[in-house]
C-alpha cells in the first residue's frame, strides 16, 4: 500500500496543484495540517483537500483561523490568519473547526500529527527524531517544521514530508513524500512550481511582501 503524504500547504494553491499533479499512483493521501495560513489562497486549498476527502489533522494555523486567535504569531503569520478568516466561507471554517489533533489511518498503520505526538505545537526537528516517538503505528507523520526528513528504525518510520507551500530547508521546490507501507520505505519528493506567480499574488492580496519573496530561497 502506497500513501502520498503532504503537510503545511499554507494556502499556496500553485504549489499544491503542482504536488497533486506530480503524485504517482497511490492508494490514498494524508495531510499533516496547516492547510491555511500565510499565502493568498486559503479557500481554494481547503476545497482541494476537502473535495478529495484527504484525511487531515489540524495545524496551528488552521486552529488560529478556526478559533479566531493568532496566538504568538509574527506579523506575516498573523496577516495570513486574518486573510484566511476573511476569505473562507462558514462551511470552510466549519471544516477547519472539525479537524482532529491527530489521526490513525490505514488500519492504524499510519499516525498523523502536526508538531509532536504529545504536543501539536511543538517543533520536532530531524535531530530529535527517534524510535521513542513511535507508538503502535508503523509510520509516524509530523509536519510543522517545514523540513523534509525521515528516519527508519526497527520500530517503524518517523517522517516529515516537508512543506508543500512554504519549504524552509533552502530548496524552493514544493515538498511531499510517498510511503510504501508494505516495503517500509519512504520516497522524499520535490516538484517545481511557479514561485513568481505566488509572489505577485501575495502583493496583490496586500499581504506582507516577505511571505512571497522568502519562497524564492525556500526559507
Amino acid at each position: 500500500m502506497r500513501i502520498g503524504v503532504i503537510a503545511d500547504v499554507h494556502a499556496n494553491e500553485v504549489a499544491l496543484e503542482a504536488v497533486l499533479a506530480d503524485v504517482p499512483p497511490v492508494d490514498g493521501l494524508v495531510c499533516a495540517g496547516d492547510v491555511v495560513g500565510y499565502n493568498p489562497w486559503p479557500a481554494e486549498c481547503v476545497e482541494a483537500i476537502r473535495d478529495r476527502g484527504v484525511p487531515t489533522i489540524m495545524g496551528n494555523h488552521d486552529r488560529a483561523v478556526a478559533s479566531g486567535t493568532s496566538f504568538r504569531f509574527n506579523r506575516m503569520a498573523a496577516a495570513g490568519v486574518e486573510h484566511a478568516r476573511a476569505a473562507l466561507s462558514e462551511a470552510q471554517l466549519e471544516w477547519l473547526r472539525g479537524l482532529p489533533a491527530e489521526r490513525q489511518a490505514f488500519d492504524g498503520r499510519l499516525k498523523v500529527v502536526h508538531g509532536h505526538p504529545e504536543d501539536p505545537d511543538r517543533y520536532t526537528y530531524p535531530a530529535e527524531f527517534g524510535p521513542d516517538l513511535l507508538g503502535e503505528e508503523d509510520v509516524l507523520v509530523m509536519g510543522h517544521t517545514h523540513l523534509q526528513h525521515h528516519e527508519t528504525y526497527d520500530e517503524g518510520i518517523v517522517l516529515n514530508p516537508g512543506s508543500v507551500g512554504q519549504p524552509r530547508d533552502g530548496d524552493p521546490r514544493a515538498a511531499y513524500a510517498v510511503v510504501d507501507l508494505e516495503a517500509g520505505r519512504v520516497e522524499e519528493r520535490r516538484v517545481e512550481y511557479d514561485v513568481e506567480r505566488v509572489v505577485a499574488a501575495v502583493a496583490a492580496a496586500d499581504l506582507p511582501e516577505r511571505i512571497g519573496t522568502r519562497l524564492r530561497a525556500g526559507e
